[in-house]
Protein backbone atom coordinates (compact mmCIF):
# COMPACT_ATOMS: atom_id res chain seq x y z
CA UNK A 1 0.00 0.00 0.00
CA UNK A 2 2.85 2.39 0.53
CA UNK A 3 3.52 2.11 -3.38
CA UNK A 4 1.35 4.70 -4.73
CA UNK A 5 0.91 2.94 -7.83
CA UNK A 6 -1.20 -0.08 -6.19
CA UNK A 7 -3.48 2.93 -5.37
CA UNK A 8 -3.84 4.92 -8.36
CA UNK A 9 -3.95 3.27 -11.29
CA UNK A 10 -3.62 4.82 -14.32
CA UNK A 11 -7.32 5.36 -16.82
CA UNK A 12 -8.19 2.60 -19.13
CA UNK A 13 -9.61 2.94 -22.55
CA UNK A 14 -13.23 2.91 -21.54
CA UNK A 15 -13.09 5.29 -18.94
CA UNK A 16 -14.56 8.29 -19.27
CA UNK A 17 -11.82 11.45 -18.52
CA UNK A 18 -14.81 13.71 -17.06
CA UNK A 19 -17.92 12.89 -14.91
CA UNK A 20 -20.20 15.80 -14.15
CA UNK A 21 -17.01 18.67 -14.51
CA UNK A 22 -14.73 16.28 -12.66
CA UNK A 23 -11.40 15.49 -14.38
CA UNK A 24 -10.79 12.12 -13.06
CA UNK A 25 -7.00 11.54 -12.59
CA UNK A 26 -6.56 7.94 -11.27
CA UNK A 27 -8.84 4.89 -11.08
CA UNK A 28 -8.99 3.77 -7.64
CA UNK A 29 -10.72 0.26 -8.10
CA UNK A 30 -14.02 -1.41 -9.06
CA UNK A 31 -17.01 -2.86 -7.49
CA UNK A 32 -20.64 -4.96 -7.91
CA UNK A 33 -22.23 -1.19 -8.01
CA UNK A 34 -19.40 0.57 -10.27
CA UNK A 35 -16.21 2.31 -10.83
CA UNK A 36 -14.44 4.57 -8.44
CA UNK A 37 -12.24 7.25 -9.48
CA UNK A 38 -9.83 9.74 -8.08
CA UNK A 39 -10.72 13.33 -8.99
CA UNK A 40 -10.11 17.12 -7.46
CA UNK A 41 -12.51 20.00 -6.43
CA UNK A 42 -11.83 23.35 -7.79
CA UNK A 43 -9.35 23.96 -4.79
CA UNK A 44 -7.64 20.94 -4.89
CA UNK A 45 -8.64 18.95 -2.38
CA UNK A 46 -8.88 15.28 -3.53
CA UNK A 47 -12.40 13.24 -3.86
CA UNK A 48 -13.38 9.94 -4.84
CA UNK A 49 -16.35 9.76 -7.46
CA UNK A 50 -18.06 6.52 -7.72
CA UNK A 51 -19.82 5.83 -11.44
CA UNK A 52 -22.45 3.45 -11.25
CA UNK A 53 -22.72 0.46 -13.63
CA UNK A 54 -24.95 0.98 -16.94
CA UNK A 55 -26.70 -1.79 -16.16
CA UNK A 56 -27.82 -0.60 -12.82
CA UNK A 57 -28.21 3.01 -14.14
CA UNK A 58 -31.09 1.99 -16.51
CA UNK A 59 -32.82 0.52 -14.07
CA UNK A 60 -35.69 3.17 -13.27
CA UNK A 61 -36.14 1.30 -9.65
CA UNK A 62 -32.25 1.56 -8.86
CA UNK A 63 -32.38 5.13 -9.28
CA UNK A 64 -34.98 5.69 -7.30
CA UNK A 65 -33.45 3.61 -4.35
CA UNK A 66 -30.07 5.34 -4.81
CA UNK A 67 -31.65 9.11 -5.41
CA UNK A 68 -33.70 8.14 -1.80
CA UNK A 69 -30.29 6.81 -0.52
CA UNK A 70 -28.05 9.56 -1.23
CA UNK A 71 -30.52 12.07 -0.15
CA UNK A 72 -30.11 10.40 3.29
CA UNK A 73 -26.29 10.07 3.14
CA UNK A 74 -25.85 14.28 2.85
CA UNK A 75 -27.37 14.43 6.20
CA UNK A 76 -25.02 11.27 7.57
CA UNK A 77 -21.82 13.67 8.52
CA UNK A 78 -19.30 12.32 11.38
CA UNK A 79 -15.56 12.54 12.66
CA UNK A 80 -15.24 8.98 10.82
CA UNK A 81 -17.47 8.90 7.79
CA UNK A 82 -16.02 9.94 4.57
CA UNK A 83 -18.24 12.83 3.59
CA UNK A 84 -20.77 13.25 0.73
CA UNK A 85 -19.63 16.20 -1.38
CA UNK A 86 -21.86 16.07 -4.38
CA UNK A 87 -24.13 13.42 -6.32
CA UNK A 88 -26.22 13.02 -8.84
CA UNK A 89 -28.90 10.61 -9.32
CA UNK A 90 -30.40 11.24 -12.55
CA UNK A 91 -27.31 11.77 -14.22
CA UNK A 92 -26.17 9.09 -17.23
CA UNK A 93 -24.50 7.47 -15.58
CA UNK A 94 -25.43 8.41 -11.96
CA UNK A 95 -22.21 9.20 -9.68
CA UNK A 96 -21.40 10.34 -6.43
CA UNK A 97 -18.14 12.24 -5.05
CA UNK A 98 -16.85 11.77 -1.22
CA UNK A 99 -14.09 13.03 0.34
CA UNK A 100 -11.16 11.10 -0.56
CA UNK A 101 -9.25 9.28 2.65
CA UNK A 102 -5.79 8.65 1.73
CA UNK A 103 -5.00 5.94 3.60
CA UNK A 104 -5.17 2.05 3.00
CA UNK A 105 -7.98 0.12 4.12
CA UNK A 106 -8.43 -1.89 7.02
CA UNK A 107 -8.01 -5.18 4.33
CA UNK A 108 -4.84 -3.68 2.89
CA UNK A 109 -3.18 -2.62 6.00
CA UNK A 110 -3.89 -5.79 7.55
CA UNK A 111 -2.49 -7.44 4.63
CA UNK A 112 0.48 -5.84 4.65
CA UNK A 113 1.66 -5.62 8.03
CA UNK A 114 -0.57 -8.91 9.84
CA UNK A 115 -2.98 -8.49 13.10
CA UNK A 116 -3.29 -5.00 14.72
CA UNK A 117 -2.32 -4.75 18.10
CA UNK A 118 -4.56 -4.59 20.65
CA UNK A 119 -4.70 -0.79 21.22
CA UNK A 120 -5.13 -0.39 17.52
CA UNK A 121 -8.12 -2.40 17.65
CA UNK A 122 -9.45 -0.75 20.29
CA UNK A 123 -9.23 2.56 18.58
CA UNK A 124 -10.60 1.19 15.43
CA UNK A 125 -14.09 -0.49 16.97
CA UNK A 126 -14.74 3.23 18.91
CA UNK A 127 -14.52 5.12 15.63
CA UNK A 128 -16.45 2.72 13.42
CA UNK A 129 -18.95 2.31 16.33
CA UNK A 130 -19.21 6.50 16.36
CA UNK A 131 -19.33 7.02 12.49
CA UNK A 132 -22.10 3.56 12.46
CA UNK A 133 -24.38 6.40 15.16
CA UNK A 134 -23.82 9.34 11.96
CA UNK A 135 -25.17 6.95 9.80
CA UNK A 136 -28.16 4.99 11.85
CA UNK A 137 -28.92 8.50 12.84
CA UNK A 138 -29.92 9.60 9.65
CA UNK A 139 -31.89 6.36 9.26
CA UNK A 140 -29.55 4.35 7.18
CA UNK A 141 -28.45 0.53 8.14
CA UNK A 142 -24.87 0.37 5.95
CA UNK A 143 -25.95 -3.48 5.57
CA UNK A 144 -22.26 -4.09 4.03
CA UNK A 145 -19.60 -2.90 6.76
CA UNK A 146 -16.63 -4.88 5.98
CA UNK A 147 -12.42 -4.12 6.51
CA UNK A 148 -12.55 -3.22 2.79
CA UNK A 149 -15.13 -0.32 3.77
CA UNK A 150 -12.96 1.43 6.45
CA UNK A 151 -10.56 3.32 5.70
CA UNK A 152 -6.84 4.11 8.20
CA UNK A 153 -6.74 7.57 8.17
CA UNK A 154 -3.94 9.11 9.69
CA UNK A 155 -6.55 10.42 12.40
CA UNK A 156 -8.68 7.43 12.31
CA UNK A 157 -11.02 5.27 10.46
CA UNK A 158 -13.24 6.46 8.30
CA UNK A 159 -16.32 3.85 7.04
CA UNK A 160 -17.27 4.34 3.26
CA UNK A 161 -20.28 3.44 1.15
CA UNK A 162 -23.00 3.54 4.03
CA UNK A 163 -26.47 3.55 2.61
CA UNK A 164 -24.83 3.62 -1.05
CA UNK A 165 -24.57 -0.08 -0.86
CA UNK A 166 -27.90 -0.86 0.28
CA UNK A 167 -29.35 0.55 -2.93
CA UNK A 168 -27.07 -1.52 -4.91
CA UNK A 169 -27.69 -4.59 -3.24
CA UNK A 170 -31.02 -3.95 -3.23
CA UNK A 171 -31.28 -3.77 -6.47
CA UNK A 172 -28.97 -6.80 -6.77
CA UNK A 173 -31.38 -8.59 -4.56
CA UNK A 174 -34.24 -8.14 -6.93
CA UNK A 175 -32.80 -8.82 -10.09
CA UNK A 176 -31.47 -12.41 -8.93
CA UNK A 177 -32.84 -13.08 -5.66
CA UNK A 178 -29.63 -13.75 -3.50
CA UNK A 179 -28.45 -12.59 -0.49
CA UNK A 180 -27.67 -8.94 -0.23
CA UNK A 181 -24.21 -8.10 1.17
CA UNK A 182 -20.72 -9.56 1.57
CA UNK A 183 -20.69 -13.41 2.85
CA UNK A 184 -18.20 -13.28 5.68
CA UNK A 185 -19.48 -10.26 7.46
CA UNK A 186 -23.07 -10.81 7.25
CA UNK A 187 -25.47 -11.43 10.18
CA UNK A 188 -27.65 -14.32 10.52
CA UNK A 189 -30.91 -12.66 10.04
CA UNK A 190 -29.17 -11.37 6.82
CA UNK A 191 -27.15 -14.58 5.43
CA UNK A 192 -31.38 -16.53 6.11
CA UNK A 193 -33.08 -13.28 4.20
CA UNK A 194 -34.71 -11.45 7.73
CA UNK A 195 -35.02 -8.24 8.53
CA UNK A 196 -31.82 -6.24 8.40
CA UNK A 197 -31.86 -3.49 10.98
CA UNK A 198 -29.43 -1.38 13.04
CA UNK A 199 -28.01 -4.51 14.90
CA UNK A 200 -27.14 -6.07 11.41
CA UNK A 201 -24.23 -3.35 11.23
CA UNK A 202 -23.12 -4.20 15.00
CA UNK A 203 -22.96 -7.99 14.30
CA UNK A 204 -20.61 -7.12 11.00
CA UNK A 205 -18.41 -4.83 13.22
CA UNK A 206 -17.79 -7.65 15.46
CA UNK A 207 -16.48 -9.51 13.06
CA UNK A 208 -14.60 -6.79 11.25
CA UNK A 209 -13.09 -6.46 14.54
CA UNK A 210 -11.74 -10.01 14.87
CA UNK A 211 -10.51 -9.83 11.14
CA UNK A 212 -8.39 -6.75 12.26
CA UNK A 213 -7.23 -8.72 15.59
CA UNK A 214 -6.67 -11.98 13.86
CA UNK A 215 -5.60 -11.32 10.02
CA UNK A 216 -8.40 -13.12 8.98
CA UNK A 217 -12.02 -13.73 9.18
CA UNK A 218 -13.77 -14.85 12.49
CA UNK A 219 -16.05 -17.70 10.34
CA UNK A 220 -13.30 -19.07 8.24
CA UNK A 221 -12.45 -19.06 4.40
CA UNK A 222 -14.22 -21.18 1.94
CA UNK A 223 -17.47 -20.78 -0.05
CA UNK A 224 -19.59 -18.57 0.42
CA UNK A 225 -22.42 -21.08 0.88
CA UNK A 226 -20.00 -22.54 4.11
CA UNK A 227 -18.96 -19.59 5.87
CA UNK A 228 -23.00 -18.92 5.70
CA UNK A 229 -23.88 -21.98 6.96
CA UNK A 230 -21.48 -21.23 10.03
CA UNK A 231 -22.83 -17.79 10.64
CA UNK A 232 -26.13 -19.20 10.84
CA UNK A 233 -25.67 -22.21 12.86
CA UNK A 234 -22.56 -22.24 15.11
CA UNK A 235 -20.87 -20.36 17.48
CA UNK A 236 -18.03 -18.80 17.14
CA UNK A 237 -14.83 -19.67 18.14
CA UNK A 238 -14.00 -16.51 20.36
CA UNK A 239 -10.56 -18.68 22.15
CA UNK A 240 -8.67 -17.27 18.75
CA UNK A 241 -9.14 -13.84 19.72
CA UNK A 242 -6.84 -11.74 22.35
CA UNK A 243 -8.31 -12.00 25.69
CA UNK A 244 -9.37 -8.43 26.18
CA UNK A 245 -11.44 -7.95 22.81
CA UNK A 246 -13.56 -11.22 23.93
CA UNK A 247 -16.23 -9.83 26.33
CA UNK A 248 -16.98 -7.01 23.84
CA UNK A 249 -16.63 -9.17 20.02
CA UNK A 250 -18.92 -11.71 21.99
CA UNK A 251 -21.57 -9.43 22.65
CA UNK A 252 -21.42 -7.93 19.07
CA UNK A 253 -21.75 -11.24 17.36
CA UNK A 254 -25.14 -12.25 19.57
CA UNK A 255 -27.43 -14.60 17.12
CA UNK A 256 -30.18 -12.33 18.43
CA UNK A 257 -30.05 -8.91 17.18
CA UNK A 258 -31.71 -7.66 20.13
CA UNK A 259 -28.93 -8.85 22.79
CA UNK A 260 -26.44 -7.17 20.93
CA UNK A 261 -24.89 -4.43 22.36
CA UNK A 262 -25.25 -0.52 20.89
CA UNK A 263 -23.36 1.18 19.73
CA UNK A 264 -22.91 3.88 22.42
CA UNK A 265 -21.89 0.84 24.58
CA UNK A 266 -19.01 -0.42 22.30
CA UNK A 267 -17.62 3.43 22.35
CA UNK A 268 -17.95 3.57 26.15
CA UNK A 269 -16.35 0.27 26.73
CA UNK A 270 -13.48 1.14 24.33
CA UNK A 271 -12.63 4.30 26.31
CA UNK A 272 -12.47 2.46 29.32
CA UNK A 273 -9.79 -0.06 27.97
CA UNK A 274 -7.91 2.73 26.41
CA UNK A 275 -7.91 4.54 29.84
CA UNK A 276 -5.31 7.52 29.88
CA UNK A 277 -4.60 7.10 26.17
CA UNK A 278 -8.12 7.83 25.26
CA UNK A 279 -8.71 10.95 27.07
CA UNK A 280 -4.94 12.34 25.55
CA UNK A 281 -5.74 12.19 22.39
CA UNK A 282 -3.24 8.71 21.38
CA UNK A 283 -5.06 7.85 18.44
CA UNK A 284 -2.96 9.44 15.96
CA UNK A 285 -0.13 8.06 17.15
CA UNK A 286 -1.07 4.33 16.80
CA UNK A 287 -2.21 4.94 13.41
CA UNK A 288 0.58 6.28 12.27
CA UNK A 289 2.18 3.18 13.10
CA UNK A 290 -0.72 1.12 11.13
CA UNK A 291 -1.14 3.60 7.99
CA UNK A 292 2.61 3.09 6.94
CA UNK A 293 4.58 5.55 4.83
CA UNK A 294 1.57 8.75 3.90
CA UNK A 295 0.84 8.29 0.09
CA UNK A 296 1.46 11.06 -2.50
CA UNK A 297 -1.93 12.25 -4.58
CA UNK A 298 -1.39 12.68 -7.58
CA UNK A 299 -2.04 16.26 -8.92
CA UNK A 300 -5.66 17.59 -10.66
CA UNK A 301 -5.65 16.86 -14.06
CA UNK A 302 -4.97 20.48 -15.97
CA UNK A 303 -8.07 21.95 -18.35
CA UNK A 304 -7.50 19.81 -21.75
CA UNK A 305 -8.55 23.51 -23.26
CA UNK A 306 -4.58 24.33 -22.33
CA UNK A 307 -3.19 21.53 -23.78
CA UNK A 308 -5.07 20.96 -26.82
CA UNK A 309 -2.50 20.58 -30.08
CA UNK A 310 -3.20 22.52 -32.55
CA UNK A 311 -1.26 23.73 -35.92
CA UNK A 312 1.72 26.08 -35.04
CA UNK A 313 0.79 29.87 -35.46
CA UNK A 314 3.10 31.89 -37.94
CA UNK A 315 3.26 34.32 -35.36
CA UNK A 316 6.48 35.91 -33.37
CA UNK A 317 5.40 35.51 -29.78
CA UNK A 318 4.38 33.01 -27.98
CA UNK A 319 0.19 33.46 -28.07
CA UNK A 320 -2.27 32.24 -25.97
CA UNK A 321 -5.01 29.57 -26.71
CA UNK A 322 -8.22 30.28 -27.97
CA UNK A 323 -10.88 30.36 -25.19
CA UNK A 324 -13.70 28.05 -27.04
CA UNK A 325 -14.12 26.79 -30.48
CA UNK A 326 -15.83 30.14 -31.85
CA UNK A 327 -12.36 31.83 -31.26
CA UNK A 328 -10.25 28.66 -32.43
CA UNK A 329 -12.28 28.97 -35.92
CA UNK A 330 -11.81 32.95 -35.97
CA UNK A 331 -8.07 32.13 -35.36
CA UNK A 332 -7.34 30.10 -37.94
CA UNK A 333 -8.72 32.42 -40.60
CA UNK A 334 -6.96 35.10 -39.70
CA UNK A 335 -3.27 32.96 -39.89
CA UNK A 336 -4.66 31.65 -43.04
CA UNK A 337 -5.17 35.05 -44.51
CA UNK A 338 -2.14 36.61 -42.76
CA UNK A 339 0.08 33.71 -44.64
CA UNK A 340 -1.74 33.85 -47.81
CA UNK A 341 -1.02 37.88 -47.79
CA UNK A 342 2.22 37.30 -47.30
CA UNK A 343 2.99 34.75 -50.12
CA UNK A 344 0.88 36.43 -52.53
CA UNK A 345 2.96 39.98 -51.82
CA UNK A 346 6.29 38.20 -51.86
CA UNK A 347 5.15 36.74 -56.02
CA UNK A 348 3.85 39.98 -56.46
CA UNK A 349 7.18 41.78 -55.84
CA UNK A 350 9.90 39.45 -57.51
CA UNK A 351 7.19 39.88 -60.77
CA UNK A 352 7.63 43.40 -60.81
CA UNK A 353 4.13 44.64 -60.14
CA UNK A 354 4.20 47.93 -58.48
CA UNK A 355 1.26 47.68 -56.58
CA UNK A 356 -0.67 50.58 -54.06
CA UNK A 357 -1.52 49.40 -51.05
CA UNK A 358 -5.41 49.47 -51.77
CA UNK A 359 -5.08 47.90 -54.97
CA UNK A 360 -3.36 45.32 -53.32
CA UNK A 361 -6.38 44.90 -51.09
CA UNK A 362 -8.56 44.74 -53.56
CA UNK A 363 -7.14 42.55 -55.66
CA UNK A 364 -6.10 40.11 -52.47
CA UNK A 365 -9.59 39.99 -51.18
CA UNK A 366 -11.03 38.84 -55.25
CA UNK A 367 -8.31 36.39 -54.91
CA UNK A 368 -9.56 34.81 -51.62
CA UNK A 369 -12.82 34.52 -53.44
CA UNK A 370 -11.77 32.75 -55.79
CA UNK A 371 -11.43 35.36 -58.96
CA UNK A 372 -9.34 36.91 -60.59
CA UNK A 373 -9.41 40.83 -61.29
CA UNK A 374 -8.67 42.41 -64.88
CA UNK A 375 -9.45 46.11 -64.72
CA UNK A 376 -12.06 46.54 -67.68
CA UNK A 377 -11.63 50.27 -69.86
CA UNK A 378 -12.07 53.08 -67.66
CA UNK A 379 -12.20 51.44 -64.96
CA UNK A 380 -10.47 51.83 -61.45
CA UNK A 381 -8.54 48.62 -59.77
CA UNK A 382 -9.88 50.04 -56.24
CA UNK A 383 -13.64 48.31 -55.31
CA UNK A 384 -15.85 50.24 -53.41
CA UNK A 385 -16.49 49.39 -49.65
CA UNK A 386 -18.81 46.69 -49.53
CA UNK A 387 -16.79 44.66 -52.39
CA UNK A 388 -15.93 42.30 -49.90
CA UNK A 389 -14.69 39.17 -50.51
CA UNK A 390 -18.36 37.10 -49.68
CA UNK A 391 -19.63 39.56 -52.03
CA UNK A 392 -17.23 39.63 -55.03
CA UNK A 393 -17.87 35.67 -55.35
CA UNK A 394 -21.80 36.15 -55.15
CA UNK A 395 -22.55 39.22 -57.20
CA UNK A 396 -24.85 38.53 -59.91
CA UNK A 397 -22.86 39.26 -63.52
CA UNK A 398 -24.46 40.78 -66.74
CA UNK A 399 -22.99 40.59 -70.12
CA UNK A 400 -22.58 43.17 -72.98
CA UNK A 401 -22.13 43.55 -76.12
CA UNK A 402 -20.47 40.58 -78.66
CA UNK A 403 -17.27 41.60 -77.00
CA UNK A 404 -17.83 39.96 -73.87
CA UNK A 405 -17.16 41.87 -70.99
CA UNK A 406 -19.27 42.39 -68.19
CA UNK A 407 -20.53 45.73 -66.56
CA UNK A 408 -18.37 44.66 -63.59
CA UNK A 409 -15.43 45.34 -65.38
CA UNK A 410 -14.24 41.06 -65.77
CA UNK A 411 -13.89 39.06 -68.90
CA UNK A 412 -15.72 35.72 -68.65
CA UNK A 413 -12.55 34.16 -68.26
CA UNK A 414 -11.84 36.06 -64.95
CA UNK A 415 -14.98 35.09 -63.27
CA UNK A 416 -14.06 30.88 -63.21
CA UNK A 417 -12.94 29.93 -59.91
CA UNK A 418 -8.99 29.50 -59.45
CA UNK A 419 -7.54 26.53 -59.32
CA UNK A 420 -6.52 27.02 -55.86
CA UNK A 421 -10.06 27.01 -54.36
CA UNK A 422 -10.60 24.05 -52.37
CA UNK A 423 -13.74 22.16 -52.45
CA UNK A 424 -16.09 21.57 -49.47
CA UNK A 425 -15.96 17.74 -48.18
CA UNK A 426 -18.62 15.58 -49.57
CA UNK A 427 -21.16 14.98 -46.88
CA UNK A 428 -23.50 11.89 -46.25
CA UNK A 429 -26.22 11.80 -43.88
CA UNK A 430 -29.01 8.92 -42.23
CA UNK A 431 -31.10 9.32 -39.91
CA UNK A 432 -31.95 7.70 -37.43
CA UNK A 433 -29.88 4.49 -37.64
CA UNK A 434 -30.21 1.21 -34.86
CA UNK A 435 -26.72 0.04 -34.07
CA UNK A 436 -26.94 -3.54 -32.30
CA UNK A 437 -25.40 -6.81 -31.82
CA UNK A 438 -26.39 -7.70 -35.30
CA UNK A 439 -26.16 -4.10 -37.53
CA UNK A 440 -22.68 -1.27 -37.94
CA UNK A 441 -22.15 1.32 -39.68
CA UNK A 442 -19.87 2.01 -42.67
CA UNK A 443 -17.99 5.35 -43.88
CA UNK A 444 -19.78 4.49 -47.61
CA UNK A 445 -23.02 4.19 -48.88
CA UNK A 446 -25.01 2.30 -47.50
CA UNK A 447 -23.51 4.09 -43.86
CA UNK A 448 -26.26 1.29 -42.17
CA UNK A 449 -25.14 -2.50 -42.63
CA UNK A 450 -27.41 -5.61 -41.60
CA UNK A 451 -23.96 -7.40 -40.80
CA UNK A 452 -21.42 -6.75 -38.49
CA UNK A 453 -19.19 -5.64 -41.66
CA UNK A 454 -19.41 -1.96 -41.28
CA UNK A 455 -16.36 -0.02 -39.63
CA UNK A 456 -18.45 0.59 -36.47
CA UNK A 457 -20.16 -1.66 -34.48
CA UNK A 458 -21.96 -1.90 -31.06
CA UNK A 459 -20.78 -4.56 -28.47
CA UNK A 460 -21.16 -5.41 -25.00
CA UNK A 461 -18.14 -6.88 -22.81
CA UNK A 462 -18.25 -7.81 -19.46
CA UNK A 463 -21.20 -5.67 -18.86
CA UNK A 464 -19.95 -2.84 -20.23
CA UNK A 465 -21.84 -1.70 -23.42
CA UNK A 466 -19.45 0.20 -26.04
CA UNK A 467 -18.61 1.11 -29.90
CA UNK A 468 -15.94 0.14 -31.53
CA UNK A 469 -13.82 -0.50 -34.09
CA UNK A 470 -10.72 -2.11 -35.54
CA UNK A 471 -9.42 1.43 -37.66
CA UNK A 472 -11.35 4.35 -36.42
CA UNK A 473 -11.01 6.59 -33.38
CA UNK A 474 -13.49 7.95 -31.34
CA UNK A 475 -14.10 10.55 -29.04
CA UNK A 476 -16.99 11.98 -26.96
CA UNK A 477 -17.99 15.90 -27.09
CA UNK A 478 -18.57 17.73 -24.32
CA UNK A 479 -20.53 20.94 -23.31
CA UNK A 480 -23.36 22.30 -25.63
CA UNK A 481 -24.58 20.61 -29.05
CA UNK A 482 -24.23 21.42 -32.55
CA UNK A 483 -20.74 20.25 -32.85
CA UNK A 484 -19.20 21.11 -36.11
CA UNK A 485 -16.82 19.47 -38.72
CA UNK A 486 -14.11 21.64 -37.55
CA UNK A 487 -14.68 20.95 -33.97
CA UNK A 488 -14.29 17.39 -34.56
CA UNK A 489 -11.28 18.00 -36.83
CA UNK A 490 -9.63 19.85 -34.26
CA UNK A 491 -10.33 17.49 -31.48
CA UNK A 492 -9.96 14.21 -33.30
CA UNK A 493 -6.06 15.84 -33.54
CA UNK A 494 -4.92 13.18 -30.59
CA UNK A 495 -7.50 10.91 -30.52
CA UNK A 496 -6.35 6.76 -29.77
CA UNK A 497 -9.32 4.88 -28.21
CA UNK A 498 -10.76 2.17 -30.83
CA UNK A 499 -13.37 1.51 -27.97
CA UNK A 500 -15.82 3.94 -26.32
CA UNK A 501 -17.82 3.11 -23.31
CA UNK A 502 -21.34 3.80 -23.18
CA UNK A 503 -21.45 4.46 -19.37
CA UNK A 504 -21.25 8.64 -19.59
CA UNK A 505 -23.05 8.32 -23.10
CA UNK A 506 -27.01 9.82 -23.08
CA UNK A 507 -29.55 11.44 -25.39
CA UNK A 508 -28.52 13.98 -27.83
CA UNK A 509 -24.99 12.85 -26.85
CA UNK A 510 -22.23 13.80 -29.61
CA UNK A 511 -19.31 11.58 -30.58
CA UNK A 512 -17.12 12.20 -32.89
CA UNK A 513 -15.23 9.11 -35.33
CA UNK A 514 -12.02 9.51 -37.71
CA UNK A 515 -11.54 6.83 -40.16
CA UNK A 516 -7.80 6.29 -41.61
CA UNK A 517 -8.93 7.73 -45.38
CA UNK A 518 -9.58 10.68 -43.64
CA UNK A 519 -13.35 10.84 -43.05
CA UNK A 520 -14.57 12.03 -40.46
CA UNK A 521 -18.49 10.77 -38.84
CA UNK A 522 -20.31 12.61 -36.31
CA UNK A 523 -22.92 10.50 -34.33
CA UNK A 524 -25.55 11.83 -32.29
CA UNK A 525 -27.16 9.46 -30.06
CA UNK A 526 -31.31 9.52 -29.95
CA UNK A 527 -31.59 6.72 -27.76
CA UNK A 528 -29.46 4.24 -25.58
CA UNK A 529 -30.34 1.08 -23.99
CA UNK A 530 -27.92 -1.08 -21.84
CA UNK A 531 -30.14 -2.22 -18.91
CA UNK A 532 -29.92 -5.73 -21.02
CA UNK A 533 -26.48 -6.29 -22.74
CA UNK A 534 -27.94 -9.28 -24.74
CA UNK A 535 -30.56 -6.87 -25.70
CA UNK A 536 -29.30 -3.22 -26.21
CA UNK A 537 -29.07 -1.06 -28.84
CA UNK A 538 -28.28 2.58 -29.90
CA UNK A 539 -30.58 4.68 -32.38
CA UNK A 540 -28.48 7.63 -33.61
CA UNK A 541 -27.97 9.89 -36.76
CA UNK A 542 -24.86 9.59 -38.60
CA UNK A 543 -23.28 12.38 -40.99
CA UNK A 544 -20.37 11.75 -42.79
CA UNK A 545 -17.59 14.16 -44.02
CA UNK A 546 -15.66 12.61 -47.09
CA UNK A 547 -11.72 13.29 -47.35
CA UNK A 548 -12.08 15.89 -44.17
CA UNK A 549 -8.74 14.81 -42.23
Amino acid sequence: MSNATEVFQPLQADDPPVVAGYRLAARLGAGGMGRVYLSHMQGGRPVAIKVVRPELADDPAFRRRFRREVEAARRARGAYTAELIDADADGVPPWLATLYVPGPSLTEAVARRGPLPVPAVLWLMAGVAEALQAVHGAGIVHRDLKPSNVLLASDGPRVIDFGISLAADLSSHTATGSTAGTPHFMAPEQASGGEVTAATDVFALGQTTAFAALGRPLYGEGSAVGVLYRIVHDEPDLSVLPEQLRPLIARCLAAAPEERATLAEIVEWCRRRLGADADAGAGPTVWRDVMGPEMTVPAPVPDPTRVLHTRPLVVTQPQPLPAGPEERRARRRRTALITTAAVTAGALLLAGFAWTVSDAGDRFRDWVAGTTVTPGPGKSSTSSGSGSASSSASAPTSEKGSGGSRTDGRTPEASKPSATTSAAPRVLTQAPVLLNAETSLSFEEPLWREDRKGDIRFDCEDASCAIESDTSVFLQMMGKSGTTLDECRLMLGGADRHRWTLASVAAATEICVKHPSGDIALLVVQTKSTALPELGFLSLDMTVWKNAA
